[in-house]
């Protein structure tokens, strides 16, 4: 490129600069440099400010250049009669930009090759940090004392140059990307108070960026990035070398492989450097030829390509197709397939890499040869670029004053010579980039467009940005949901596989989500889920390669909470979700207990525990099914609770089958008795009684027996027939109550047995039809009305519904059993509803409460004139045939069973949403007419 101080300067330029140059003082300038001086505050904001502000400064540094080695050697010089920290930011931005400004007029005019001004650039980096960071650690010595090892030795903070910086081919302009870190843990000591290392060198780590980064009246030396530590923004400032170490080897991504090839020790001692190298390089360079290297690079292309985009860098010379970046790529690709094996490509330098890449053969010499100069032309244009004002940038200029400023700066008569040109360059390294990396379809940046958001060096702004592109939903609270999640699963260790499944089914399950309603409660949801399979990759695995299996958890997920808690909860669900033909397929009522034990049959009976896990899983997948064909439609209200009653009919069958099992072998049997006639009942009241279990229902159990308690079980063990009976109940209890791993199977109230929480476990039959006729309160028998026989022989479970029609069917005082009716409902409300606004689906007036006993009142009012009354112990069917019997009205009747539905579909909804009983919208209508049937049958 030609020496532009050798051509005049054009007019235009000449003209807007006259103004800076009347500022600078011209005195003391030779007639060479005053004609250098002229053009450079022409083509540069930053050498006219320079200039004005730190001439003499700048002519000296022009004129009595330091050699790059000794930039570190001047600046502590300079640093050393300084008193606080004040003078040491000004000595150090002072000393950067009069350095910087000379060593722009040195490149301009053709003294400095591009290879000595990245050497410059980064040596005087160095140089900064260096200094600055021996000063604060002698000034901090007085207050805290020396940083030492367990073993008494003097440490020092390391500072880790990465990028540029630690390839040591730093821009004009640039950000410097910084790690620390400290070798081992101890405290201070010989100062006026001690500390814990860590917190020493915390302190020291922000008092250096503050003396390099803070904006002053002297400006910045650096900006100082450390988004490249562990954990990202989030993590520590400083790490222990130990701390670092564990990181990489249990939490190291793939993009930081790609960082930690350039990373460079800067200040330390050559055996701490060589403890941290020997450290490192197993993580970035894999023993074997690492192929997928190639993929990792590519997806971190198309990061880079999606971020260029965002932001309209459309004529970006780093970051673009062609760009710097990917002469980078190139070089380290094949350092990090092959350098594991090779250990000559091991280095930060660029130009090493592509000198032992050509040895290697891996490249043509005659493309090493055109990618560098190639390089070396964009790096120019970049430093010219920059040299415009001292900003990072690398975009291509759209203003006219500029675009002449760069063509003049760079020997181009006008700006579309140029241009040609740098798209020349760029075209033929991206061809290479293409052949050494692969290409990236359109399908494929759409499939994984949303990865950016996963990496934890966006800004907050371009996350929101993006997410405004997805969505119409409140982009604030989804960054801050997805930024709170990605900062828990980067401190969760599950392994170099497992990241890279959740880095792969992340991206997917967001645009998943963000086509949805209500994005933000469904990422909530599925946040849940994800957060509970987080370290079960097997689970990450299935969702990432199974679109399926991702519809079907966003859809479940997205219609019910309740579903999401359960998914959560309980992760062995997700295997239902594989297959969601088979998930919306459910079985006959009658197949339950079938199921159950193909569930069972493949654990050892032996195997309590696992046993006790595989029912509870069997009954959470199985109700899964359940609630998918509900929210699906596919199965309507009274088919919801027929399944999920007979489903819970099964689970009480089979752990009745456990109990007995267990205690068989141990005790033996009662006399004359087996499994399939054990004498055991079970009466199931309330909702399971009345076929009307929802989600989440408890099971309102009576156990009971006909047993002759005479005699002793048959075991080595014998005991008393009661007692088994009583040691049976108890087993029976602790299987369904017991938390496992799964879970608890059901909550199980006993209270309705006879005498409530004073009786006993187990009542014998003729105890039980003695207390019923004897003792029982009328809101026992009202309860009777909903009891059912849900396990037990043919013979037994016939016997009690001959017992619960008897007691039904017996004459009352009418007027007696309206007062205790009306009573036990005044107590019902008082206690039990609902306070403030909304409307208590059960308990307020006009609720499923009212219609249960209005029916509980007809059984117990009539049966003793029409027994069909107690034949069924589901409300419909009850108010169905009170209708046929002219007990009720045809219009009551309806209106009561309509209400009943519709409260009830209320009670499902509200129960998959994970609400409480209270709704909102209208129910008016529906509460009045059982308001006035209510008002009707009880006379009020």
């Amino acid at each position: 490129m030609p020496d532009f101080l050798q051509r005049e300067l054009p007019p235009v330029l000449k003209d807007n600069s006259t103004a800076a140059w009347e500022r600078v003082e011209q005195s003391g300038l030779s007639h060479e440099e005053l004609a250098d001086c002229r053009k450079l505050v022409a083509c540069s904001e930053f050498f006219a400010r320079t200039l004005e502000r730190y001439g003499d400064l700048l002519l000296t540094a022009y004129r009595e250049p330091v050699a790059a080695e000794n930039y570190r050697d001047t600046l502590s010089q300079r640093l050393s009669d300084c008193t606080n920290e004040r003078d040491v930011k000004r000595q150090l931005r002072q000393f950067r930009h009069a350095t910087m400004a000379a060593l722009l007029w040195q490149e301009i005019k053709g003294s400095l090759s591009l290879a000595d001004s990245l050497r410059h650039y980064s040596e005087l980096a160095d140089a900064c940090i260096t200094s600055a960071l021996e000063w604060l650690t002698e000034s901090f010595s007085e207050r805290y004392g020396k940083a030492l090892s367990e073993s008494g030795d003097e440490q020092p903070l390391v500072v880790l140059g990465m990028g540029k910086l630690g390839g040591r081919e730093l821009n004009f302009s640039s950000d410097i990307d910084l790690i620390f870190f400290y070798p081992h843990q101890g405290e201070t000591s010989g100062g006026r108070r001690s500390v814990e290392n860590s917190v020493y060198y915390t302190k020291l780590a922000q008092a250096l960026i503050a003396a390099l980064d803070e904006q002053t009246a002297d400006g910045q030396v650096f900006r100082v990035d450390m988004r490249l530590r562990p954990f990202g923004s989030s993590g520590p400032l400083v790490a222990s070398m130990t701390a670092l170490e564990h990181y990489y080897q249990e939490q190291g991504r793939d993009w930081e492989r790609y960082a930690m090839v350039k990373a460079r020790v800067i200040n330390s001692q050559e055996t701490i450097a060589a403890e941290f190298y020997r450290m490192i390089r197993p993580f970035v360079y894999r023993r074997y030829i690492d192929f997928s290297s190639i993929e990792s690079l590519r997806k971190m292309k198309l990061l880079i390509t999606q971020e260029t985009r965002r932001q309209g860098l459309k004529h970006n010379i780093k970051l673009g197709a062609g760009g710097i970046r990917e002469v980078e790529f190139i070089a380290q690709t094949h350092q990090l397939i092959r350098g594991g094996q090779q250990k000559v490509l091991q280095t930060q330098s660029l130009y090493r890499a592509f000198e032992e890449a050509e040895e290697l053969e891996l490249l043509p010499s005659e493309t090493v040869a055109e990618l560098i100069k190639d390089y070396e032309f964009l790096r120019v244009i970049e430093h010219r670029l920059q040299q415009l004002n001292d900003e990072q940038t690398q975009t291509l200029p759209g203003e006219a004053l500029a675009q002449q400023q760069l063509c003049y700066l760079l020997g181009y008569k006008d700006w579309s010579q140029l241009n040609d040109e740098i798209a020349d360059v760029m075209t033929r390294i991206h061809n290479e980039f293409e052949q050494v990396i692969g290409s990236q379809s359109e399908d494929d940046e759409e499939e994984q467009g949303l990865q950016v958001l996963w990496q934890d060096m966006l800004e907050d702004d371009a996350a929101l940005e993006i997410l405004a592109t997805e969505t119409d939903a409140d982009s604030e609270q989804l960054w801050q949901q997805i930024k709170s999640f990605r900062s828990e699963a980067r401190k969760r260790s599950s392994g170099p596989r497992g990241r890279s499944a959740l880095a792969r089914l992340m991206p997917l399950l967001l645009r998943q989500i963000l086509k949805q309603q209500h994005p933000v409660e469904l990422l909530d949801r599925v946040l849940s889920v994800v957060r509970a399979i987080m370290s079960r990759t097997a689970y990450l695995d299935l969702l990432a390669e199974n679109i399926g299996a991702r519809e079907q958890l966003c859809k479940l997920c997205a219609a019910s909470p309740w579903i999401s808690r359960q998914l959560a909860a309980h992760p062995v669900l997700l295997d239902e979700l594989i297959d969601p033909q088979q998930l919306y397929e459910l079985a006959d009522v009658e197949q339950y207990p079938a199921l159950l034990r193909d569930y069972l049959v493949r654990i050892p009976e032996q195997d309590m525990e696992r046993q006790m896990d595989a029912l509870r899983q069997a009954k959470q997948a199985l109700q899964l099914k359940i609630a998918a064909a509900d929210i699906s439609g596919a199965l309507e209200l009274m088919k919801v609770s027929d399944h999920l009653s007979y489903l819970a009919q099964a689970v009480i069958a089979e752990v009745v089958s456990m109990a007995w099992s267990q205690l068989t072998k141990k005790h033996g049997h009662p006399p004359g008795r087996t499994l399939d006639n054990s004498g055991f009942a079970v009466l199931a009241y309330g909702k399971l009684g009345g076929l009307e279990l929802g989600y989440g229902s408890d099971l309102d159990l009576v156990f009971l027996t006909d047993a002759d308690y005479s005699g002793k079980t048959d075991g080595d063990k014998p005991i008393g027939v009661q007692q088994f009976y009583l040691r049976l109940a108890q087993r029976v209890l602790h299987l369904f109550t017991t938390r496992t791993v799964a879970g608890v199977l059901y909550e199980v109230d006993l209270r309705l047995r006879p005498s409530g929480q004073s009786g006993l476990l187990v009542s014998r039959v003729e105890s039980f039809i003695r207390y019923l006729r004897e003792d029982a309160w009328t809101w026992e028998l009202q309860a009777l009305v909903r009891a059912r026989c849900v396990y037990g022989n043919a013979q037994l479970c016939a016997q009690l519904e001959d017992i619960r029609q008897a007691m039904l069917c017996r004459q009352r005082d009418k007027e007696q059993l309206r007062e205790d009716v009306l009573t036990m409902r005044k107590k019902m409300r008082e206690h039990l509803a609902s306070e403030g606004e909304g409307f208590d689906l059960k308990q307020d007036p006009g609720g499923i409460a009212d219609i249960e006993f209005i029916t509980q009142y007809l059984v117990l009012a009539h049966s003793h004139q029409h027994e069909t009354l107690c034949q069924y112990s589901d409300n419909i069917r009850i108010l169905t045939v009170a209708e046929q019997l002219q007990l009720m009205s045809e219009v009551d009747t309806q209106n009561l069973i309509n209400a009943y539905q519709i409260l009830r579909c209320e009670s499902h909804s509200l129960a998959l949403q994970g609400q409480n009983k209270l709704v909102q919208h209208d129910l008016d209508n529906e509460r009045q007419a059982v308001i006035d049937c209510w008002k009707r049958l009880f006379k009020l």
